[in-house]
Formats: C-alpha cells, sequence, structure tokens
C-alpha cells in the first residue's frame, strides 16, 4: 500500500476473516491507485441488525481522509458480506473520481435555478420572457423548457430557471414548471 497512514479495518460483532481482510486490502489498493494523496482510510464492518427470519446483514462503511475533505461511504446492509463490500468499494471510488476532478477542475459547478413566473409567451414562435421576482426579463426558447412541456406554459405560470448570458443579453438555459 502507498498510503501515507496505514489502512485501518474494523470488524464489529464478528471476526473477519484473513481473505476478507485480503480483499478490502485489494480494493482500498485500487482507492490508493486512483488517487496517490489519500491520508487515511478506515473501514469498519459490522452486522448492525440480527434477524432470526432474514438472517445476518453485513454494514460496511468506509471513511476516506484526503486532503481538504472526509469522503464518509455507506451503503445499505447486504446478505451477502463480499457483496456489501463489493457496493462499498465501488461507491467509494466513485466518490473518489468526483473528488480528483474536482481537484483538478473539471467539474463543471451548476447554478441553482431561480424562481420566476412567465411574463411574455410567443408560442406560435416558440419563445418568451420569464419575470424574475427583481423584474428582470430573461428570454427563453422552447428548447429549453424540460420534457417537452413549451405547449404547457402559460403566462403567470411558475417556473425555475437557470440563467446564462446569450448573444443578445441573459437567457435561460434550462426551464422547469415549479
Amino acid at each position: 500500500m502507498m498510503m501515507r497512514l496505514p489502512l485501518q479495518i474494523t470488524a464489529r460483532n464478528f471476526t473477519l476473516s484473513d481473505t476478507l481482510k485480503a480483499e478490502i486490502y485489494e480494493k482500498a489498493e485500487k482507492l490508493d491507485n486512483l488517487y496517490s494523496g489519500i491520508m487515511r482510510c478506515k473501514v469498519v464492518v459490522e452486522t448492525p441488525h440480527r434477524r432470526q427470519r432474514d438472517g445476518v446483514l453485513y454494514s460496511v462503511s468506509v471513511d476516506i481522509t484526503v486532503p481538504g475533505a472526509e469522503l464518509i461511504i455507506k451503503r445499505e446492509p447486504h446478505e451477502d458480506l463480499y457483496a456489501a463490500i463489493r457496493n462499498s468499494f465501488d461507491a467509494a471510488y466513485r466518490k473518489l473520481e468526483d473528488f480528483v476532478r474536482q481537484q483538478r477542475g473539471d467539474v463543471k459547478r451548476h447554478e441553482e435555478a431561480a424562481l420566476a413566473r412567465v411574463g411574455i409567451l410567443f408560442p406560435d414562435k416558440g419563445y418568451g420572457f420569464l419575470t424574475t421576482p427583481d423584474g428582470r426579463e430573461i428570454y427563453f426558447h422552447k428548447h429549453s423548457v424540460l420534457n417537452h412541456k413549451f405547449d404547457r406554459l402559460k403566462v403567470g405560470t411558475e417556473v425555475r430557471f437557470v440563467e446564462e448570458q446569450g448573444e443578445k443579453g441573459p437567457q435561460a438555459s434550462t426551464v422547469s414548471v415549479a
């Protein structure tokens, strides 16, 4: 392992076999290969619920410390311990991939959708204008309305939208009925 701090594996309410520990080490190594800046990786394997009818369910959580963040992954308990380990590490890998993309600046930041009302509508021409609470008018085209609901819009309909700068001023890139 190339992690700066050793992998910590904790088993609660049962004993973890050497084979299962090796499986966890192997999966943690794949995380370390994805991103060498992992400072700590803690894995907790437990049997939180003992049910007579359903059998034993295994829960696996993976806690990864990276510079400036802590990634905590906990999936639904599973009756197959290998599946529980695989599911948690697959989710950890995806979360770590997202973190790496964000560190590189590859992740697009999605704007928070703002509220507005349809102010002017030209259904025959396929566009209209939204009126924001502060009185601004934002152009939108029928293709920016989600789920092909342009025909259902009426003046006064409350919508959420994402604003961007168009060639002729502000426009809505995404419009959805609120």
